[in-house]
């Protein structure tokens, strides 16, 4: 445990930004294995896959992970969503 008030303070702070990182890495966490379920199962994802770019880019903006991150996440599942469509025309 921290001793001195400006150390005390400084832990708090780091748990109270911890958890709200949380939140939003398990809301876009959620979002893109939604939209890849429904995109393996063969359905067009447009809204799952709205609601995943919503959320990547949010935690983005947030700070939670780089922008390029987000980019990279949201291309490969747009790449899986074409990919699927494809194959099953």
């Amino acid at each position: 445990m921290p001793n001195k008030a400006s150390a005390k303070k400084a832990l708090r702070q780091d748990q109270k930004r911890a958890a709200s990182n949380f939140v939003v890495k398990k809301a876009y966490k959620e979002a893109v294995k939604t939209a890849k379920t429904v995109v393996a199962s063969g359905n067009t994802a447009m809204k799952e896959i709205q609601e995943a770019q919503k959320k990547l880019a949010k935690a983005a903006k947030k700070g939670v992970i780089k922008k390029n991150t987000a980019s990279r996440k949201l291309s490969r599942l747009s790449r899986l969503a074409n990919k699927m469509k494809n194959t099953t025309k």
